[in-house]
């Protein structure tokens, strides 16, 4: 196998990682895809080992690692990238009382700004994806009113 070989196949397991959990390729992994293969086919290996389901020989479910990914692009900002992988994480059975207090972390880690600039609309996507896969009264009702 030639080293041509072996990027072409390290970039379709990119492919096909992302599709699996995003039913996509998002916009800036392709255009890496496009002009910076090599990297590309780096990265689409390590994502190929990191999103291994256990039934593959991952150590995590998915839920929990969708929601890691959820969290870390969180505090660091990246809200695109957090939105994603958290409705990844509801997908795989997250519940919003689970994603709320992992955000809450965040702000933990990272201060309300990580609230403020994503943590909150990634709460809101989320909710909203909820709606629309289960309507109004499929999602649960918020905790118990502080009082």
């Amino acid at each position: 196998m030639t080293d041509d070989d072996l990027s072409a196949a390290a970039r379709q397991k990119g492919i096909d990682s992302f599709m699996a959990t995003f039913g996509r390729v998002p916009e800036n992994f392709r255009l890496m895809e496009q002009h910076a293969p090599g990297a590309f086919a780096g990265y689409a290996l390590m994502r190929d080992f990191v999103m291994r389901d256990r039934d593959a020989g991952g150590a995590l479910d998915l839920k929990t690692k969708e929601l890691i990914f959820a969290l870390l692009d969180t505090v660091v900002g990246q809200t695109n990238g957090a939105k994603n992988h958290a409705a990844a994480a509801v997908k795989a059975g997250l519940t919003l009382p689970e994603l709320a207090e992992g955000l809450v972390q965040t702000i933990m880690v990272g201060g309300i700004t990580c609230w403020n600039l994503t943590g909150a609309e990634v709460l809101r996507h989320c909710e909203a994806l909820a709606v629309q896969q289960e309507g109004p009264g499929g999602v649960a009702p918020p905790g118990p009113a502080a009082g």
